[in-house]
Parts: C-alpha cells; sequence; structure tokens
C-alpha cells in the first residue's frame, strides 16, 4: 500500500472530563463539545479537518482523471416513472448533469412535455431539493414539498398546473409527511410538528407529530387538526384518502418499528369520529386499496413474508379477516389494484418478481421482466388498463417500460443511453455461509476477464438493518469502479428485508451481532476463492451501513485495508438524543435499558476503538447539515480514530457543506464525492490505473 512519506498531524481539540454511568458502568466521553455543531470550537474543528483531508486527496494524481470519468458517464438522460392524473401525464427528467431532476407534464404519450418544476431554479447550486409531490385526481394541482441543504425539514407549497404558478399556500414545520388530497381537490391531509426553535432545529428531538388538513386558499394558522395523541409523543401519523374519497386510513408507527395501528375517518360524514380498526403493534399492515367499507392490506401478520387479506370495517374482527393471496416463498414487497387485478410486486433471493393476481386471489399471470434485477412502479387506478415500471441492473440504467395490463406485454418508453457496453461485465449471485451457518446471498459484479489472483481492487458494500432490501441497481460511480479493475459486492445482510420479517428481526437488537458477522464472512468468502486479498479489500457503507462499517472495521481491523463509513450512527448509546434518533430505539434497542445497552456497547464503533491500534485507511463522511444522522456521530468517532490509530495509513473525515443525510444532494456534490473515495481507494489500495482511459 501507498502512504505519504510524512506521518499525518491532525487537527485536536480539548478533551474534557465527561463521564457517564450506564447501570454501573463508567464511559467516558471526552469530545462531547463536538455535539454542538454551530459553536467557534467546532466550526474551526470541521475547516481544520477539511484542510487536512482536501490537502491529501488533491495531491492524488488520478482524482481530476476519475472525476472527469464520473462527469463524462453521468452525462445521460435519466427519466423517472411516469403516472397519470386527471387527463394528463407526469414524469421527471435530468438531461444529465442537472443537479436536480425536473418535472414535466404532457397531455398523452406523444405530445411534447412541458416543464412543471424545475427545482434547479430555486437555489444556484442545487440545495434546494424537491422531497416530495402529490396531484390532486382531477390533475389541477400540484402539492410539492422542498428541502434546504439536505435537511429533513420540509416547507410545502401549491403550483396550478395548468398556468404554472404557484398559490399563496405556504406550509412549514413539516418532517416525515407526505400528503394525500381530498376527493373534492379542496385541500389535502399532511403531517407536522410544532413550530422548531430555529436555532436548534437540526438537533433537537423530535415529538408530538400531528395529523392536519389544509384547505387551499387558507393560512397554515386555519388548518384543521385531524387526529394527535399527546399521550403518545412518537407516534407518527401517515394520512391516506382512498381512491373513492370515502375514508381517511391513517397509519399510527411508533419510530421505525415495521409493525403499525390503523385507524381511519369515514369523509363523507363531518362529523365522523377517527376509528381504530387496528389497535395493537403486532404486524405491519399496508393499506392497498378498497371496495366501499372492504379494505386490504399487505400484511405480516402470521405470515413473514406477507400476504394479502381484506378486512371489512363493518365487522372488523379477526375472525372475519379474508386471506385473498397466501404468503408466498418470495416475500411479498408490495400490490396495487390494476384493471380490477392485484400486482404483486415480490423479491425472490433479492431480486424483482412480479405477479398478477384476480381480486378473488387467483394467479392470472407473471409479468415478463428484462432479466434479473430490479422492478418499481406499477401505479394506477383500479381501472387502468395501462401502467409504467421501471428496470434496472447492475449494468443496466433505469429504462422505463409501457406495461398493458390487458395484454400483458412491455414495451421502452424510455430507454437511457450511456457511453459503456453492458456486454463488458459479469453479474453473479453467490451464497456463502455466515459463522452460525445461515445462508447469505451475494452479488458481485466486474468487468469480465479478470484473473482470480486475490489481487482485484473490492468494494464490499452493505446495510442490514430496518427492513430495507438491497436489490441489483445501476449507479454510475459505481461502473467507473470496475472501470478501473474493481469488484463490488453486495451482500444481503440479515437486517434487511430481503427474506422478509423473519429475515429482518435476526439482525435487529440483541442480534445485531449477525449482521456484522455475515458481512465479515462476505469478505472473508471474497478472500478464499481468490477475488482478493485484505491488502486490497474496501468495505463502505451508509447511515445503518455507515454503523456497519465502523462495527466491522473495529472488530477486525486486519481484515481490511480501507474502510469507506458515510454518514453513520457511531455512538450507540447516545443516538437517541438528537432529532429522530430516538424512532430507532425498536431496531437497535437503547442504552437506558441495562440490558440493551451491554449488547450496545458491546459493538458501538465509537466505544470500541482502542488507543494504540492500526486501523485501515479510512475516509469518514458526514454533512455538517445532516439531521437525520446528527454529523456528531462521526465527528466523535473521527476524533477518537485519530486520536487511537497508529501506522501511516490515513484516517480522515469530509465534511461536506449545505448538504445533509443524502436525499437531494445535487448531482455536481455527488460526483465530487464520488471522485474523492475512487481516487482515496486507488491512493490507498495501491490501484495501478494504467488500463484505465477517460
Amino acid at each position: 500500500m501507498s502512504y505519504p512519506e510524512k506521518s499525518f498531524i491532525y487537527p485536536t481539540i480539548k478533551k474534557i472530563d465527561q463521564t457517564d454511568n450506564y447501570h454501573g458502568t463508567i464511559v467516558a466521553d471526552p469530545y462531547r463539545d463536538l455535539e454542538a455543531p454551530d459553536t467557534q470550537t467546532t466550526q474551526d474543528w470541521v475547516e481544520a479537518q477539511n484542510q487536512v483531508t482536501f490537502s491529501y486527496l488533491q495531491e492524488i494524481p488520478s482524482r481530476e482523471t476519475i472525476k472527469q470519468r464520473l462527469t463524462k458517464l453521468w452525462d445521460y438522460e435519466k427519466y423517472g416513472t411516469p403516472f397519470k392524473r386527471g387527463d394528463n401525464y407526469f414524469y421527471f427528467k435530468n438531461d444529465g448533469l442537472q443537479n436536480q431532476s425536473v418535472l414535466y407534464t404532457l397531455p398523452n404519450l406523444d405530445a411534447e412535455p412541458r416543464v412543471l418544476l424545475d427545482p434547479n431554479q430555486l437555489s444556484p447550486d442545487g440545495t434546494v431539493a424537491l422531497s416530495g409531490l402529490a396531484i390532486s385526481d382531477n390533475g389541477q394541482l400540484l402539492a410539492y414539498g422542498l428541502s434546504t441543504s439536505g435537511s429533513d425539514w420540509q416547507e410545502w407549497k401549491v403550483r396550478d398546473i395548468q398556468t404554472g404558478s404557484d398559490l399563496a399556500d405556504h406550509l412549514q414545520w413539516i418532517k416525515f409527511s407526505g400528503v394525500s388530497w381530498s376527493h373534492d381537490h379542496q385541500g389535502f391531509f399532511y403531517s407536522r410538528y410544532d413550530q422548531p426553535n430555529e436555532k436548534t432545529k437540526l438537533e433537537d428531538v423530535n415529538f408530538y407529530q400531528k395529523l392536519y388538513y389544509h384547505k387551499i386558499g387558507t393560512s397554515q394558522a386555519e388548518d384543521v387538526l385531524i387526529y394527535h395523541r399527546p399521550d403518545q409523543k412518537e407516534w407518527f401519523f401517515d394520512g391516506e384518502v382512498t381512491k373513492d374519497g370515502k375514508y381517511l386510513i391513517i397509519s399510527v408507527l411508533l419510530g421505525t418499528d415495521s409493525r403499525n395501528l390503523v385507524f381511519y375517518k369515514d369523509l363523507t360524514n363531518s362529523n365522523a369520529e377517527v376509528i381504530e380498526l387496528i389497535n395493537q403493534f403486532e404486524a405491519n399492515y399496508s393499506f392497498i386499496n378498497n371496495d366501499g367499507d372492504i379494505f386490504y392490506f399487505r400484511t405480516d401478520l402470521d405470515a413473514p413474508r406477507g400476504r394479502v387479506i381484506a378486512i371489512d370495517s363493518k365487522k372488523p374482527n379477526l375472525e372475519n379477516w379474508l386471506e385473498i393471496i397466501p404468503q408466498a416463498v418470495e416475500k411479498l414487497q408490495s400490490a396495487r389494484i390494476l384493471n380490477h387485478q392485484f400486482v404483486a410486486n415480490y423479491l425472490q433471493d433479492a431480486y424483482s418478481k412480479v405477479k398478477i393476481f384476480s381480486l378473488q386471489g387467483s394467479l392470472i399471470k407473471e409479468v415478463e421482466l428484462p432479466g434479473i434485477g430490479s422492478a418499481n412502479g406499477f401505479a394506477g387506478k383500479r381501472e387502468d388498463t395501462e401502467t409504467f415500471y421501471s428496470f434496472t441492473s447492475f449494468t443496466t440504467p433505469g429504462t422505463i417500460y409501457r406495461y398493458d395490463m390487458q395484454t400483458g406485454k412491455s414495451e421502452i418508453f424510455r430507454q437511457p443511453q450511456v457511453d459503456f457496453n453492458p456486454d463488458d461485465y459479469v453479474i453473479k449471485q453467490v451464497f456463502y455461509e455466515s459463522k452460525d451457518g445461515t445462508k447469505i446471498p451475494m452479488f458481485i459484479t466486474h468487468k469480465k476477464g479478470i484473473e482470480l489472483d486475490s489481487m482485484n481492487p473490492t468494494y464490499l458494500y452493505g446495510y442490514g438493518g430496518f427492513n430495507i432490501s438491497l436489490t441489483p441497481n445501476f449507479s454510475v460511480s459505481l461502473l467507473v469502479w470496475m472501470e478501473m479493475g474493481g469488484v463490488y459486492a453486495v451482500p444481503n445482510l440479515r437486517g434487511g428485508g430481503e427474506y422478509g420479517e423473519e429475515w429482518h428481526q435476526a439482525g435487529m437488537k440483541e442480534k445485531k451481532q449477525n449482521v456484522f458477522n455475515d458481512f465479515i464472512a462476505a469478505a472473508e468468502w471474497l478472500i478464499a476463492n481468490n477475488y482478493t486479498q485484505p491488502q486490497k479489500l474496501a468495505i463502505g457503507g451508509g447511515s445503518n451501513g455507515g454503523l456497519l462499517v465502523g462495527a466491522c472495521m473495529t472488530q477486525k481491523p486486519e481484515l481490511f485495508a480501507a474502510a469507506l463509513p458515510a454518514v453513520g450512527v457511531m455512538d450507540m448509546l447516545r443516538f437517541h438524543k438528537f432529532t429522530i434518533g430516538w424512532a430507532w430505539v425498536p431496531e437497535y434497542g437503547s442504552a437506558e435499558n441495562a440490558e440493551e445497552f451491554k449488547t450496545l456497547y458491546a459493538y458501538s464503533p465509537l466505544h470500541n476503538l482502542k488507543l494504540g491500534m492500526s486501523y485501515p485507511a479510512t475516509l469518514i463522511t458526514t454533512a455538517d447539515h445532516d439531521d437525520r444522522v446528527v454529523p456528531a456521530h462521526s465527528f466523535k468517532f473521527a476524533a477518537t480514530l485519530q486520536e487511537c490509530h497508529v501506522g501511516d495509513a490515513p484516517v480522515l473525515i469530509r465534511i461536506e457543506t449545505k448538504a445533509g443525510h443524502g436525499a437531494g444532494k445535487p448531482t455536481t456534490k455527488i460526483i465530487q464525492e464520488a471522485a474523492d473515495k475512487w481516487s482515496f481507494l486507488v491512493k490507498v489500495l495501491d490501484i495501478d490505473l494504467s488500463l484505465f482511459s477517460n
């Protein structure tokens, strides 16, 4: 490996004598001051860290070449999946290097599209992003949410689709909420918090969400409070109007727990109370559609891989529930009703499989997909005979298909053209054993013709949490990595949603170590099968995946040459004290619980760094406006890692400004960050780029 001749001198910050008593265990937290992002001390430290990091990155000769190749490849048209409201179609498109995608509308598929909303006009640097939208059923009004600098906080506005002009409506203090229009197009339902403290809103905890109705043309102060629970500060409310406009379905969530409650309100009766249909947190219930008083749900009750049931709201007792589509071998991700049929989207070993059933639950046919990959979309109304879906894989850019529900035929609607040949690459799926013998699937992608001589630079990427599935997906950044001769490996770790709720729960709370064992076993399999060796192996992941990287690099530092933890949850003892961190307690547990503290303390990346240990070359990435996983996690981890680490391998932190957790990040920032990550790996893994051309 190649490192600079001179030793690194890292910026320091004064340590404080801060300790906490966790159930009799005294834990030091000497860098607690870094939890305050706006103090001069923290800002000086951030500036000094960035100076060290960017000075190092700027000296890497390949950095500019990699950035140029990324920019060239990124410059292709990207399309979103079209959907129809009223008489008009709507879809997103990015010309190539636009910082944000643009929303277009057109009256028919052969017409010239018209720009409806261009977020690139909202800020010169692209840091104001569209964070949500909802179009009224008549296709005349657009409600849209905006996020600034990557924050989870949103403000919502309303636009007249015909004129393209905004109305006076302006809603604030919204977070973790979409909107749902009433059937009369006069207003919409949404959830928000009370007005936050402007100075500390990026760190303060968020409690007591409330569900409101906003009538178009009125001020937010006049919005009608539909439902709130002063006795349940941690409940979230998601209001969805049924397609017939008769009911408001209220999904009640407790943090990130996949289990939820379901309430409803009769919108045809202004005096109707909110009725509790499902009032126990026992399973997940995702509303699909309704036939009058009959509600259809996708649920994992007594079916960890999912099934479809019908509940008669007039006879809601469990004995009256009807199973429509039984649990299958594959995991049922979602279901919709189109052409008076269920369209069910499954995962089979982490790739898409789509089946069509009658409303009585009989299998009609399977949708012929273009290959092994990820299919998403299939939106529309129950009477629609056409729909659209996107399909992508590791070597297939997102292609949009129009699907005829009557003939079962797919035809390409939009296909991007990217400057590479997918036939030059190999995609395979292998299954390996984790520490306890569990079989774990892993996708491996690379250029054809590489030799299994243990010399290939390899990027092992994972997540493993929150019931989230990692499925095949196209990425220009990863394409450039493979062009440089790199191998890209994605294991589907426990804690994810690839095989249903049992798979998810096998990586939660006291079983979280399973996730790290799965990831470590993936690395060991790649080494044993001669793809790579520890000196050529890098690991990466973001958010919960950043936690994964932090835990694995502290548990097995000798197994990896490089680590790229992004916006990671690194302090497992205090994560619940900031913004929305409390909502992750159902997934992780809490240090306030004595038994859960033992589990968390045993793997918390921040608390398992050891003085005098040699760690992998590390590039931590975070953002100063991240109010999902506050930057204090990365700040304290970086300061401690730099203090503990011995050896010449650089351990750096790259702190993005005017950016958040990742959603809505402008293209320019994405490309620059990718160039920095890959050039860092070129340096520390000693990658020969003689065959790489731009």
